[in-house]
């Protein structure tokens, strides 16, 4: 892989944990406030509850990247177990095929909701849906960029990415 990509792979995945990161703490505080707040004073944060559910949803479409980078999704494998290696390096290609394809779809469609969704309010804080509807085009960029990363090694050798924080490689053995 040249500088370039080795650069941009790198700068990719920390801001894509930065993200994650600041996401899940922001609902975290968010949520924990709002509790104490309820039993120590009998009032809650009106707009806590969907702030943090549209986080939630941005945490999910924006972590999918780096989980499918590091082989954490579900994956059945047997078939590409039993079979000669040329048979699962060709299902593997299909497979890539598939999901790349499928990346491109949640890209395409996930900007069309958001052009449909731009004049609905959300309820209590009155942002435009649009904002929680871009999560879906935005994670389908980021898993497409983390896919054509890893995607040779995956249909070469069935391997995925590792670093210090997670393999998924160590952690099918376990």
């Amino acid at each position: 892989m040249g500088l370039t990509m080795k650069f941009f792979e790198k700068y990719l995945m920390i801001a894509n944990r930065g993200v994650l990161i600041a996401l899940l703490a922001a609902m975290a505080i968010i949520i924990f406030s709002n509790v104490v707040l309820r039993y120590a004073t009998n009032q809650s944060i009106e707009w806590a509850e969907e702030v943090a559910r549209y986080m939630m949803v941005w945490l999910t479409f924006v972590g999918a990247g780096p989980v499918l980078r590091y082989g954490g999704h579900i994956a059945v494998e047997n078939l590409q177990d039993s079979l000669p290696i040329a048979w699962a390096r060709a299902i593997r290609i299909l497979i890539a095929v598939m999901l790349t394809g499928f990346f491109i779809f949640i890209i395409w469609y996930g900007l069309i909701y958001v052009d449909r969704v731009q004049y609905q309010m959300t309820p209590t804080t009155q942002v435009s849906m649009s904002w929680v509807y871009a999560s879906m085009p935005v994670g389908g960029a980021l898993l497409l960029a983390h896919w054509l990363i890893i995607v040779r090694d995956y249909v070469l050798t069935r391997t995925f990415a590792s670093d210090s924080h997670f393999d998924a490689n160590a952690s099918a053995s376990l």
